[in-house]
């Protein structure tokens, strides 16, 4: 059984939908899930309720039994109780043993992802992020070369070395850029990502403005 329930989890933190305010209140800061999960990166996408919603660095990995949670651990993780929390697990995985394992990821934001910063080119998110999003929300709809350059990205996080990997040329950044901006500005059209207001402009001026940029 625990073999079974062994597994990695990628760049992308998949929750429900109803725990989106919680995270980016801080009043969730930990995600408990069945089995031992090998996390591989320190930096991931969290998404809920069908689109992105920040990216978040995870600050520690804890392995536990289920015998072994606390209240604190329940409360870390945006419950009231232990026993808030052994509900919650039943509903989301049906029966558990006092003695499986679980993982306990901790985590802070870094960033919420409806609230962005208009006045950066690629809105503070970096490139790498922009083409993780796209692959994902956009998909069939990309097309051939826009799959390339954004899957390029997700190794390289760097517009010059793109460029060279892909074109062998450092002056084709505008292609890299290019296929950037249309992936970046779809996600807001979308609403799958937002800008942060300021100063008074509404959301569209500052997101027509972003458009036009480089």
């Amino acid at each position: 059984m625990e073999e079974r329930r062994r597994r990695f989890l990628g760049r992308h933190l998949m929750v429900k939908g109803e725990y989106v305010d919680a995270i980016l209140s801080g009043r969730k800061k930990a995600t408990i899930r069945l089995g031992r999960v090998n996390v591989k990166y320190n930096e991931l996408i969290v998404h809920g309720g069908g689109r992105p919603v920040a990216r978040v660095r995870v600050t520690s990995v804890v392995y536990k039994k289920v015998r072994e949670l606390t209240d604190e651990d329940a409360r870390r993780d945006g419950f009231r109780n232990r026993a808030e929390l052994l509900k919650a697990l039943e509903r989301a995985y049906g029966k558990i043993d006092l003695d499986d394992v679980v993982t306990i990821i901790e985590f802070e934001v870094v960033q919420d992802l409806s609230k962005l910063e208009p006045e950066d080119p690629y809105l503070g998110l970096q490139p790498a992020d922009i083409a993780r999003l796209g692959l994902r929300y956009l998909g069939d709809e990309l097309g051939e070369e826009e799959r390339k350059v954004l899957r390029d990205l997700t190794v390289t996080n760097s517009i010059r070395s793109t460029a060279i990997r892909l074109y062998g040329d450092l002056g084709r950044r505008w292609r890299v850029r290019r296929v950037l901006r249309r992936v970046l500005n779809e996600l807001v059209r979308r609403g799958l990502i937002g800008i942060k207001r300021s100063g008074g402009r509404s959301e569209k001026r500052l997101r027509d403005r972003r458009v036009r940029g480089r």
